[in-house]
C-alpha cells in the first residue's frame, strides 16, 4: 500500500518554470547605447578612484604580510574565544547551582514547617 503513487492533478509541470520570465525580444539602439554609456561613466568612475588611493605599489607588496598577520589573529581569536566559553559555561553553572541549592533549602524548610493534620479519632 505503501508504494500506490497517486498524482496530484494541481501541480503544473517544471517544463516551462522560467519560460515567463526570460526576455526573448531585443533591445532597441538607444536602450543599448545608454547601457553602454552608463558602462563606460562607471568604469571611469572606478579608475579614478583607484588614482586617488595613494601608496598603491607599497599597499600591494605588504599585502602577503598583512594576510600572514590576519590568519594569526583569527589563530589567536579562535583560541582565545574556548578560553571565554569556558567562563561562560562556569558562570552560568554556578548560577544554575546557586538556584537548585536555594530551592532545595527552601523545600526542605517547607517541609519542617508543614503543620501536621490531627486526626480526630471518635
Amino acid at each position: 500500500m505503501a508504494d500506490l503513487n497517486i498524482p496530484n492533478l494541481n501541480l503544473k509541470t517544471d517544463k516551462y518554470i522560467f519560460k515567463k520570465k526570460l526576455s526573448l525580444g531585443r533591445k532597441s539602439k538607444r536602450r543599448l547605447f545608454t547601457e553602454s554609456a552608463f558602462m563606460f561613466i562607471l568604469s571611469l568612475l572606478l579608475v579614478y578612484i583607484n588614482y586617488l588611493i595613494p601608496n598603491k605599489n607599497l599597499l600591494l607588496r605588504s599585502l602577503p604580510i598583512t594576510l600572514n598577520n590576519s590568519y594569526k589573529l583569527v589563530i589567536n581569536l579562535l583560541l582565545n574565544l574556548y578560553n571565554i566559553f569556558l567562563v561562560i559555561f562556569i558562570f552560568i553553572s554556578l548560577f544554575t547551582a546557586l538556584i537548585l541549592l536555594i530551592g532545595s533549602f527552601y523545600r526542605l524548610f517547607r517541609i519542617y514547617r508543614r503543620k501536621s493534620k490531627q486526626i480526630i479519632y471518635k
